[in-house]
């Protein structure tokens, strides 16, 4: 029986590919993804998949404008730092869902439909907003580049939640000693180790001080370099 054609299974397409990519991918990261894995992810032959998606390159292109589709976009007409922030939080929850995501999706080269419309919807917001080009491309820049950055610090830290942040702390402190590293005991022990500490809360702070600088900028420009 051809692959696909199973009645218990859904006949095989582009979006059940990359559907079955982005499953393969969340459950061993982008270096278990190979086209063979996914053949099996998917139970079928690998030569099938072809039929659906030229080579990897497409399927890596796919999934990215997956997880583009996935980010919220700002809404047209909306106040900037309101739709700035809204579309960052959404952003680093896709990320947090997808942390391999965080290294692909600033390198595809040829963006898919969700992500060129998701950077459409940014760019113009920020236009909308009154900001020139000059000032959207650096604002677009350095929203990116906190969201991105902290994404994968999230993604890298060697903790997996509140309840494991006192186990590597206190395995830390054992290794430090207060005369010789003075500052970093002091600020272990009295943030980290305290209880309810958690590093994602720094995200706010972070997109705050980000988005009010901004801000100000903006208000001490005309809008009109470069527009």
């Amino acid at each position: 029986m051809p692959a696909g054609t199973n009645p218990g299974r859904p006949r095989l397409s582009r979006s059940l590919v990359l559907s079955g990519a982005v499953a393969v991918a969340d459950a061993g990261g982008i270096g278990a993804l190979t086209m063979r894995s996914l053949a099996d992810a998917l139970e079928v032959k690998p030569m099938s998949i072809y039929h659906h998606v030229a080579n990897k390159d497409d399927v890596l292109d796919g999934i990215v404008d997956i997880v583009f589709s996935e980010i919220e976009l700002p809404k047209s007409g909306g106040e900037w730092q309101s739709e700035m922030r809204r579309r960052a939080a959404s952003a680093r929850a896709a990320m947090r869902r997808h942390p391999w995501a965080i290294g692909l999706v600033q390198t595809r080269t040829s963006p898919g439909p969700a992500t060129l419309k998701h950077h459409d919807a940014v760019i113009g917001t920020l236009r909308e907003g009154g900001f020139s080009v000059e000032m959207t491309a650096h604002a677009f820049a350095l929203i990116d580049a906190y969201v991105y950055g902290f994404a994968l610090s999230e993604a890298t830290l060697p903790i997996s939640g509140p309840e494991t942040v006192t186990e590597v702390a206190e395995q830390m402190m054992d290794q430090s000693s207060p005369k010789d590293y003075p500052y970093l005991v002091e600020f272990t022990i009295e943030h980290v180790m305290k209880p309810g500490y958690a590093y994602g809360r720094e995200f706010e702070f972070g997109l705050d001080l980000l988005l009010n600088g901004l801000a100000r900028l903006h208000k001490h420009s005309d809008g009109t370099e470069n527009a």
